[in-house]
């Protein structure tokens, strides 16, 4: 039976607009890299995978925002998406989505959520 949440980090490791935390999803064929980040007061994770190249978005292990700390941006293209949704807002995939990962913060720590289950489908469109 599949666990229905694993720990990511503590809490304090994910400041408002600052560095995010690595880890690992087990996925068929192997494991996804995979980024948790703290924006206007929430914690959103995602699946470190451009929608545009497939490329990992951080441009040093852990650093995924903007110099204003507003929004994600890929490291390879420059594109930039929205922290809480994944949404593309600009650059060569816009309106396409990074998968989203659920999590739940609780008690001073981050979990994801179905631990087993395959990141959830972009949202590309609104």
């Amino acid at each position: 039976m599949a666990r229905d949440e694993r720990l990511i980090c503590d809490s304090a490791a994910l400041a408002e607009g600052g560095a995010g935390v690595r880890f690992a999803l087990e996925a068929a064929g192997g494991e996804e890299d995979c980024f948790a980040v703290r924006h206007g007061g929430n914690v959103s994770a995602f699946v470190n995978r451009c929608p545009h190249m497939g490329s990992q978005l951080d441009w040093q292990p852990g650093e995924f925002f903007d110099m204003a700390g507003l929004y994600l941006v890929c490291a390879t293209h420059g594109a930039l998406f929205e922290p809480a949704s994944g949404l593309c807002v600009a650059g060569p995939c816009r309106g396409a989505s990074l998968a989203r990962l659920r999590t739940r913060e609780r008690d001073g720590q981050v979990f994801l959520l179905n631990d087993a289950a395959r990141a959830t489908p972009p949202d590309a469109k609104r």
